[in-house]
């Protein structure tokens, strides 16, 4: 192989690049560790160009020693991941379960403030509504309104609660997911 000149190489390098990427994108799945692999591929074939010796093709050599390098790059991984520290699962899923706990609590403590600062009516319309499962037409009985002022009122407690509960919004949205088991 000591006929591979830099425009041979050039020309090889330009041809194989993109196939060995594609090639090693099957035991690798990140884009820039197969780009990084199949470069040092073409490094190790410039360095040694003068004493590799094969008896099947280029484009052979090239494909079996970017599947070597591959499996060389998985079992390094391997390697690194194994000398981390050993967690205990029980004590982060702990941490994670009181922060959890805690956000919850923040979060119902915050909604039931918003609530109780609703004025009276609204309060009354929205408690019926949300916590006592009442169709609009039965509060309305019960409190001796139109269905149309309960609508009204429903509309201006939501928004009121909308405009305070704003920042809490995302942790509303997580704990409902997680509720619903999404």
């Amino acid at each position: 192989m000591s006929s591979l000149d830099k425009k041979a190489f050039e020309s090889l390098f330009r041809e194989y690049f993109p196939y060995l990427c594609s090639f090693a994108k099957k035991y690798v799945d990140d884009a820039d560790e197969c780009k990084d692999i199949v470069h040092n591929v073409f490094l190790n074939l410039w360095q040694k160009r003068e004493e590799i010796h094969t008896d099947s093709s280029l484009k052979s050599y090239l494909f079996r020693s970017a599947h070597n390098r591959c499996l060389n790059h998985i079992r390094d991984s391997k390697k690194i991941v194994s000398h981390e520290l050993p967690v205990d699962e029980r004590l982060v899923q702990d941490f994670i379960d009181s922060n959890d706990y805690l956000e919850q609590s923040e979060l119902e403590m915050k909604v039931k403030k918003s609530i109780d600062q609703l004025p009276e009516k609204c309060r009354r319309v929205f408690v019926l509504s949300r916590f006592h499962d009442k169709k609009y037409s039965e509060i309305a009985a019960e409190l001796n309104v139109s269905v149309k002022a309960v609508e009204a009122q429903m509309t201006k407690a939501l928004k009121i609660l909308r405009e305070q509960l704003i920042d809490y919004l995302i942790l509303l949205m997580f704990f409902t997911i997680s509720f619903i088991g999404l």
